[in-house]
C-alpha cells in the first residue's frame, strides 16, 4: 500500500467512525454504505465458500465524488459484513476513481478487472478527448488482499471507432480462451458492446464490436453475457433512448437482449427487455452461486435524476443495493425472484382472503396468490399504490414532492395481459415488487412517515410475512 492508499485509508476509517448508524432510513436486509455514497454492485462472486461483492463507494461526499471499491462479505447473500474498501484510486491510471468491473474466479484466485478512470485538466468535453478509461487487473488469494495493479489496456487499445468512453469489464472463459466485454459508445454516438480475447487472462487483443442494427442509445453500460437454461442474453444499461416507448420511464434503462446465433460468430440480438420497471434499478451484475445458481444484484438508483431527492442525504449516506435475485428460464421468458435464502428469515404473521390490513411493520412479504378477474391493488404507507387494471400494472405514488415518501417519483406501469399473483418485498426505505413468479419487477426507494401496508385482491389468498432483521 502506497502513501496515498494509506491516507485514504485514515480518511475513510475516519468518516465511516463518524457515522451514527441509526438513523431512521437505513435498510435491514439490503447492503448499503456506512456512509457517503454507494453506486454500481462489482465484482460479485463466491470465492472460497463466501459471497463476496464490492461496490462503487465515495466515503466522502454522499453525492458522489472519488470512487473507491467498498467491500462486503456475505454467507447467505442476506445479512453483509463491511470488509473496508478494498481497491483506492492510488496510481496514475486510476486516480481519479476505481471505476466499474468483476470478478472471475480460478485456481483458487480471485482476479479482479476494473476500469481505472483519469481526467486530465483542460478544456476537454471528455467524451472525445481528455479522458483515459484503462483496464486494470488486480488478484487476490485470500480475498482479502490484492496484488499490485496491473494496467492492461488504455485508449489506444481500443478500436478507433470508439470515443473515450469504455469502461465496465466482465470476464468469462469458454474452451481454451477467457473473453472481456466492455461498456462503449462510437465516435457516431451508437451504443455498443467490445468483445476482447486473450489465452491467459493478461494480454488481450480486441475481437470485435457488438451492436444492434439500428442505433439503440449512444451508450452501453455494464455489459454483460449471461447463459442461463436454454437462452442466451446480453445485459446492458443503456443511455440516451429516445422517443414515445421511452419518454414516461427512467432517464437510462437496464435490461437485456435474446442472442440469437453466437456472439463470436453470427448474432443477431433481439427486441430490448427490462429487467426492471420501477424508479430504482440500473447496473445490474450477475454471478454464479457454488450450486449454479445465477444470482444478479443491481443499484437501487438512478443517475442523472435531479427531479428525485434521496431522504437519506440529511443522514450523510445515499442508495443501496436491490435485495439478490435467482434468474432462472421457463417457457423461454427469465423469471426473477428474491434468492430463497430469505426464507429463514421470514415469520408467517397471517393468511388471509380478499383484504389485508397491517400496520408498524417496517420489513416484510406479501404474497398475493390466485388474483381474479376483480383486480389487485396495494398501498403503502399511505402513499405508494401498485394497481392493476385494464392489462397494465402501475406503481405510483399519491404525492410527488422531493420532501415526501416520494422523493419527488411519479409513475411507473408495465403493460402485463394478466395478473394471477404479486410478491411485495419491503425493507425499511425499499420495496421491491415481483409479478407472476418474476415475470415482471418494480423497484422504488421510499421513505414512510406511517409504516402501513393494505392491499385488496377479491378471492385471493393474501400471506403477511415479518422479516427477521
Amino acid at each position: 500500500m502506497n502513501v496515498l492508499a494509506k491516507d485514504l485509508k485514515k480518511q475513510t476509517e475516519l468518516v465511516e467512525q463518524m457515522a451514527s448508524g441509526t438513523d431512521r432510513f437505513r435498510q435491514h436486509f439490503h447492503l448499503m454504505p456506512v456512509t457517503g455514497w454507494l453506486n454500481d454492485p462489482n465484482g460479485l462472486c463466491v470465492f472460497q465458500g463466501v459471497c463476496h461483492a464490492f461496490y462503487q463507494y465515495s466515503p466522502f461526499d454522499a453525492e458522489g465524488g472519488l470512487k473507491l471499491w467498498g467491500h462486503c462479505t456475505s454467507e447467505n447473500m442476506v445479512d453483509w459484513r463491511q470488509e473496508g474498501v478494498a481497491l483506492y484510486p492510488d496510481t496514475p491510471f486510476d486516480c481519479h476513481g476505481v471505476y466499474s468491473g468483476n470478478a472471475f474466479v480460478e485456481d483458487g484466485r480471485m482476479y479482479l478487472y476494473y476500469t481505472g478512470n483519469v481526467k486530465l485538466d483542460g478544456n476537454y468535453d471528455y467524451i472525445h478527448a481528455g479522458r483515459e478509461g484503462n483496464t486494470v487487473l488486480t488478484v487476490s488469494e485470500d480475498g482479502k488482499t490484492f496484488s499490485p495493479k496491473k494496467l492492461l489496456m488504455r485508449n489506444g487499445d481500443y478500436p478507433e471507432s470508439v470515443t473515450c468512453h469504455v469502461r465496465d469489464p466482465k470476464v468469462w472463459k469458454t474452451g481454451d480462451y477467457y473473453y472481456m466485454i466492455q461498456g462503449a459508445r462510437t465516435k457516431e454516438d451508437q451504443g455498443a458492446a467490445l468483445l476482447f480475447v486473450s489465452s491467459d487472462k493478461e494480454k488481450w487483443t480486441y475481437f470485435r464490436q457488438i451492436t444492434t442494427r439500428e442505433t439503440f442509445g449512444y451508450m452501453w453500460e455494464c455489459p454483460e453475457y449471461v447463459e442461463i437454461g436454454g437462452k442466451k442474453g446480453l445485459s446492458a444499461s443503456v443511455q440516451g433512448l429516445t422517443g414515445e416507448e421511452w419518454k414516461n420511464k427512467n432517464v437510462y434503462q437496464s435490461g437485456y437482449f435474446y442472442v440469437e446465433g453466437d456472439l463470436l460468430g453470427e448474432y443477431q440480438l433481439s427486441e430490448y427487455h427490462l429487467w426492471d420497471y420501477g424508479f430504482d434499478f440500473y447496473a445490474p451484475q450477475s454471478f454464479r452461486t457454488e450450486d449454479d445458481r445465477l444470482i444478479q444484484i443491481g443499484w437501487m438508483g438512478m443517475p442523472d435524476c435531479p427531479e428525485h431527492t434521496n431522504q437519506t442525504l440529511a443522514d450523510g449516506w445515499q442508495h443501496c443495493f436491490t435485495f439478490p435475485r435467482e434468474i432462472t428460464e421457463k417457457d423461454g421468458m427469465l423469471l426473477q425472484n428474491p434468492v430463497r435464502e430469505l426464507d429463514e428469515k421470514k415469520e408467517l404473521v397471517c393468511t388471509v382472503g380478499d383484504r389485508l390490513h397491517k400496520e408498524q411493520i417496517k420489513t416484510f412479504e406479501v404474497d398475493v396468490k390466485y388474483i381474479s378477474e376483480a383486480g389487485f391493488r396495494a398501498v403503502l404507507a399511505e402513499e405508494l399504490a401498485l394497481e392493476y387494471r385494464e392489462g397494465c400494472f402501475r406503481m405510483y405514488f399519491l404525492h410527488t414532492d422531493k420532501e415526501g415518501v416520494s422523493g419527488g417519483r411519479s409513475m411507473r406501469c408495465a403493460e402485463l395481459p394478466k395478473l394471477w399473483e404479486v410478491k411485495i418485498l419491503a425493507d425499511v426505505s425499499s420495496v421491491e415488487v415481483f409479478l407472476n413468479g418474476g415475470e415482471a419487477v418494480f423497484s422504488t426507494r421510499y421513505y414512510p412517515d406511517t409504516y402501513r401496508a393494505e392491499v385488496e385482491a377479491p378471492g385471493a389468498e393474501l400471506r403477511f410475512w415479518n422479516i427477521q432483521k
